[in-house]
C-alpha cells in the first residue's frame, strides 16, 4: 500500500498539486467554507484518472497530528493487492435512512467484500437506522465504519463527494475486496454520565417527545440553565448517554435541532420509546483517554502495525477540548506508532462497532478509528 497526503489551503497549493496516477482511492475530508472544492476535485480527476474519489464537509480535517480549519486533508491511496467500487444512494430525508443503507449495502455486496466505508450527508439522515439498514445485506465477517458530514458548529448545510463534485441528500460507500486487506476499528468516548436516570415515555424515531412523561426539551432546558438560550448547539456539550434494554451497551446521542411547539429533540439517531437515557458532560482528561483506549482496541483487531489510519471523532468533542484537541490525536499516535498516515474529520457521528465482538452502531461524542493494512 502507498499513501501520499497533502494538507491544502489554497489555490496556489492545488496548482501546485501533484498526485500519484495509480491511487485507487482519493479522500477528501473538506472544510465547508473551503472556496475551490470545484478546482480540487478537478485536479484530482485529472491526476488520478482511476480513483474512486469520496470524503465529506467538516467540522475539522485531521492531518497528521494536526487539526486544521478551512483546509482540506487529501489522502490518495494505491493499493497493492485490494480492489475499490464505490457507489452512492439518495436519502431526502431521516425516514429514508434504512432503506438508503439496504440499497448502499446491495450494491457493493460482491465476491471478496471485506471492508465498507461510509459517509453521509449529516443532516438529513437518522444515523443509526442507516446503520441498521447497512447491516441488513452485509455478512456478519464484513466490517463497517465510517461517519456522517459535518458543518462546523453550524447545522445548516452537509455535503458528501462523490466523484467530481460535493452534493447534499446522498450517502456514499465504499468497497474495499481481497483476502490482503486487514482492518481494525474502535470506538470509545470518555463522557461522564450523572444525574438520575430518565425513562422515554414519547418518541418516534430520532424525536424525542417526553422524559418520564415530561416534555423532553423542558426537562433539557432545565438542566442547561443559561446555556439554553443557545441550543441546538450548546447541546453538543450535554449529550444524551441511552441504553435500549436492561443489559445493552449504553451508546451516546447528540442533540440535532429542537422543536419549541413540539417540545421535542431531534437526535442524530433513533431514541427509543421505552429506553432509559441519562445526562453527560464533559470530563478532559477522560475525553483523551477514550481516544487512547480507541486506538488500543483497533491494533488489537488488527494484530499489526497499521498503514492507513481514519480517525472520525465528534465536533462536541472539539467544542469541548478547544486548544487541546489536538491531544487526542496525539493519544492515538502514541498507541499506533510513528507509521501510520493519519487521516479523518470532526463529524456528526460515528460508525463503527464499540469493538471485535460488537455490532456496528451509530455513536455521537466518540473517537472513532479505522485502521487499514495489507
Amino acid at each position: 500500500m502507498k499513501v501520499q497526503q497533502k494538507s491544502l489551503s489554497g489555490l496556489q497549493q492545488i496548482n501546485e498539486l501533484e498526485l500519484n496516477a495509480n491511487a485507487q482511492l482519493v479522500l477528501m475530508f473538506v472544510a465547508p467554507g473551503f472556496e475551490h472544492t470545484t478546482e480540487l476535485l478537478e485536479a484530482v480527476r485529472q491526476q488520478c484518472p482511476n480513483a474512486k474519489v469520496t470524503g465529506c464537509s467538516t467540522a475539522g480535517e485531521i492531518d497528521g497530528e494536526q487539526v486544521n480549519d478551512n483546509s482540506v486533508s487529501l489522502t490518495a491511496v494505491e493499493f497493492a493487492k485490494t480492489q475499490v467500487q464505490m457507489c452512492s444512494v439518495p436519502v431526502q430525508n431521516s425516514s429514508d435512512s434504512y432503506e438508503a443503507g439496504a440499497q448502499l449495502s446491495a450494491k457493493l455486496q460482491q465476491d471478496g467484500l471485506r471492508h465498507v466505508l461510509v459517509f453521509s450527508d449529516g443532516l438529513h439522515v437518522n444515523g443509526a437506522r442507516l446503520v441498521e439498514g447497512l447491516k441488513s445485506n452485509l455478512p456478519p465477517a464484513v466490517s463497517l465504519t465510517g461517519g456522517l458530514a459535518a458543518d462546523g458548529p453550524d447545522f445548516k448545510n452537509t455535503f458528501v463527494i462523490e466523484r467530481d463534485k460535493p452534493t447534499d441528500n446522498k450517502i456514499v460507500g465504499v468497497g474495499l475486496y481481497g483476502s490482503a486487506l486487514k482492518v481494525g476499528f474502535g470506538s470509545k468516548g470518555g463522557w461522564d454520565s450523572f444525574g438520575m436516570e430518565r425513562k422515554v415515555t414519547k418518541s418516534i424515531d430520532n424525536v424525542l417527545y417526553e422524559l418520564d412523561d415530561v416534555p423532553a426539551l423542558e426537562v433539557y432546558k432545565n438542566f442547561l440553565g443559561e446555556k439554553a438560550k443557545d441550543l441546538p448547539g450548546s447541546g453538543l456539550l450535554f449529550p444524551l448517554s441511552m441504553r435500549d434494554g436492561k443489559d445493552a451497551l449504553p451508546v451516546v446521542r447528540t442533540i440535532l435541532g429542537i422543536d419549541e411547539e413540539a417540545q421535542s429533540l431531534t437526535f442524530a439517531g433513533d431514541i427509543p420509546t421505552g429506553s432509559y437515557v441519562r445526562l453527560m458532560k464533559a470530563n478532559v482528561d477522560r475525553l483523551i483517554k477514550g481516544a487512547e483506549q480507541s486506538a488500543e482496541i483497533s491494533n488489537d483487531i488488527l494484530k499489526e502495525e497499521a498503514e492507513l489510519v481514519i480517525l472520525i471523532s465528534c465536533v462536541g468533542r472539539r467544542l469541548v477540548l478547544k486548544q487541546l484537541v489536538e491531544e487526542e490525536i496525539e493519544a492515538v499516535r502514541e498507541v499506533l506508532g510513528p507509521k501510520p498516515a493519519f487521516t479523518g474529520f470532526y463529524s456528526y457521528g460515528e460508525i463503527a462497532p464499540f469493538g471485535e465482538f460488537t455490532a456496528c452502531q451509530l455513536h455521537n461524542q466518540t473517537m472513532t478509528i479505522t485502521t487499514i493494512s495489507e
